[in-house]
């Protein structure tokens, strides 16, 4: 029987060609918005919310017992969900200000450069944090395993619609290349690198935090005619699923 490891590696090649052939599937229409991108974005927060922040809300006793700088701040482990959630933002805002400035200066529709590869080497990191804790998450066993695997699939989906909106071109024939290497990199990091429990909690944290604002954004504008109710089902959908494991 294939091991968990084994079955890891062969997850993290799968989500690396969700990276590699999202941009391909004609179904992932901007406006409206399409019901893929909406059900991997209820999905996704479902994830987080029903699965990840239990988990947090578990490892902050271990977190405050193991890091007594931190003792006097009672919720800080969360406040890592915070800090993903201001950086993601930040690197929202630096791409929609570089598409306004490219457009201003007949340049097109698509981010400048500098920002380009800001965002190629954050994401790069968040998806080799993904492909690490594939390995390494809060709680191990196949059931995790896979309902991670499911909500992490599903959420480059809409994270590979949104980076291709922004960087269009660049993104296509280099970004999605780098993303996709990022997660078999993490993976195989995590193959050769065990740390402690309290630092799986600090990167499952900042990665909630990512999550939410990297879904929300794209759910909420109202200029994308969201689907509501496809969001809510898979928000609905998944919550069950996960509460029944």
């Amino acid at each position: 029987m294939i091991s968990l490891a084994w079955l890891s590696g062969l997850i993290a090649l799968l989500l690396a060609l969700v990276h590699i052939y999202a941009g391909t599937f004609k179904s992932l229409k901007p406006t409206p918005r399409s019901r893929w991108l909406s059900l991997g974005s209820g999905v996704s927060v479902a994830y987080v919310f029903v699965h990840i922040l239990p988990d947090l809300g578990a490892a902050q006793a271990d977190f405050q017992s193991n890091v007594e700088i931190f003792d006097t701040i009672e919720h800080h482990i969360y406040l890592l969900s915070l800090l993903g959630t201001l950086a993601f933002y930040g690197l929202e805002r630096a791409a929609k200000v570089s598409r306004q400035r490219s457009r201003q200066e007949g340049e097109g529709d698509a981010t400048q450069p500098g920002v380009f590869w800001l965002h190629m080497a954050s994401f790069s990191l968040y998806n080799a944090l993904i492909g690490y804790l594939l390995l390494h998450r809060e709680e191990p066993g196949l059931g995790n395993l896979v309902v991670y695997a499911i909500a992490m699939a599903l959420h480059f989906m809409v994270n590979d619609y949104s980076l291709s909106e922004d960087h269009k071109q660049a993104y296509e024939h280099r970004g999605r290349w780098i993303l996709s290497a990022a997660i078999v990199f993490g993976w195989v990091i995590g193959t050769q690198t065990t740390v402690h429990e309290v630092a799986t909690a600090v990167l499952f944290a900042f990665l909630a935090g990512g999550i939410i604002l990297n879904v929300l954004k794209e759910e909420l504008p109202q200029a994308r005619e969201s689907r509501f109710w496809t969001f809510a089902l898979g928000a609905a959908g998944y919550s069950v699923l996960l509460l029944a494991l």
